[in-house]
């Protein structure tokens, strides 16, 4: 098939505001390059990060590990007893839709996708030859320390 990672990086968590709601933090990350950041609800009681932490960040159309289309528009997905996907190598996963595009305002070349994961969000900036995979209706963010 195919592989099932539309983007993958390392970050480095450059803030955490969690003043906004309970149980909700506000991740600013950086990648490791300076090239790509991004900005990211999570929900703090399952995954607590804090700054100066790194992250593995990758996202994904499918948790398949040999890239077979899942149930992605529902976030649904029959796993067998014993059947691994890219969900067991990560801490937290979380399935969304990618709802905006835009051209990066500040750097020419780059460009923003906008991700909603049930009202967590996320905002990732970057090259857009890093960022193009990206535009699909639907992915899975994966999360490592």
């Amino acid at each position: 098939m195919s592989d099932p990672l539309l983007f993958e990086d390392t970050f480095t968590v450059t803030g955490v505001n969690q003043e906004k709601y309970d149980r909700v933090s506000r991740l600013t990350c950086t990648s490791s390059d300076s090239q790509t950041t991004f900005t990211l609800d999570i929900n703090s009681e399952l995954y607590p990060c804090t700054t100066g932490e790194s992250l593995s960040m990758a996202l994904a159309s499918t948790l398949s590990l040999d890239g077979k289309e899942d149930g992605a528009k529902t976030g649904w997905r029959e796993v067998g007893m014993g059947e691994q996907t890219l969900a067991n190598d990560y801490d937290y996963v979380c399935h969304g839709k990618v709802y905006r595009f835009e051209e990066a305002s500040d750097s020419p070349g780059n460009m923003a996708a906008f991700v909603s994961f049930g009202g967590l969000l996320l905002y990732l900036e970057g090259p857009y030859k890093k960022l193009a995979p990206l535009r699909i209706d639907y992915v899975y963010l994966l999360l490592k320390k």
